[in-house]
């Protein structure tokens, strides 16, 4: 949980970069239409918590700090509420409509203990009649083998700092489904290169729900991708949306 990639501010200026606003904060940001209060776990630099901060309460929880240093530098972060604390462990004593977690920050939870701690805080903090949101890759696709040099390599523009050539080197381990990926930046100007190492873990559907049911939560629907698709054994996501049991 403390990869350089996150944790280190050399490798937070290229994330912005790398994750740009996509379909999966859009899908989000509808979610909370009718939504007076959000809680984004693993909110990262923000960027989805300070758009749906306009016009109602926000708070952003997020382990890493140089991402927050990041996030509390974006124009309209004064809205809303930063919290480092991890998403597995914080309990704000305070509930919230709608609960998000994106960009496979579940992935990170590398363990069944861990998958279930994280769904025990969204049960913590979902107000009735509330919904939680996460995704995580299907492992059924095996997106890691395209984690190679060649086939991941591209240039990135990054803003105020100029282009980087970036790739991905991984290593899956079958016997527990957990993906070791290298991740390369290299500035086409200087030469410098910088690598960090993280570890994220491809979850079955199944192995999602039982963490979701352990914690009284009920996935009303599945997702296999983020324009609302349902999801399929060859669906890219496993998003899945729902509530309190009960």
């Amino acid at each position: 949980m403390t990869e350089p990639l996150f944790h280190n501010p050399d490798f937070t200026r290229f994330y912005d970069a790398e994750n740009p606003w996509d379909t999966d904060k859009e899908y989000c940001l509808a979610l909370a239409k009718n939504a007076g209060c959000v809680l984004d776990l693993g909110c990262g630099t923000g960027e989805l918590a300070t758009v749906l901060a306009d016009g109602r309460r926000v708070t952003g929880v997020e382990p890493a700090a140089a991402m927050l240093d990041h996030a509390r530098r974006r124009q309209g972060a004064e809205r809303v509420r930063w919290v480092e604390a991890d998403a597995r462990s914080v309990r704000l004593d305070e509930t919230f409509d709608l609960i998000v977690m994106t960009g496979h920050a579940f992935q990170c939870l590398l363990t069944k203990d861990d998958q279930q701690a994280l769904c025990a805080t969204i049960a913590a903090h979902l107000a009735p009649g509330g919904t939680f949101i996460f995704d995580s890759r299907n492992p059924a696709v095996e997106e890691w083998r395209q984690w190679t040099p060649d086939q991941s390599r591209r240039m990135l523009d990054v803003p105020g700092l100029g282009e980087f050539e970036t790739w991905h080197d991984a290593r899956f381990d079958h016997d527990t489904a957990i993906a070791a990926y290298d991740t390369v930046y290299c500035d086409q100007r200087t030469g410098q290169t910088w690598q960090a190492t993280s570890r994220i873990l491809f979850a079955s559907q199944s192995q999602i729900a039982t963490a979701i049911e352990s914690a009284g939560l009920k996935a009303h629907r599945w997702m296999g991708d983020w324009t609302g698709g349902p999801m399929t054994e060859t669906s890219p996501e496993i998003i899945p949306v729902g509530g309190l049991a009960g």
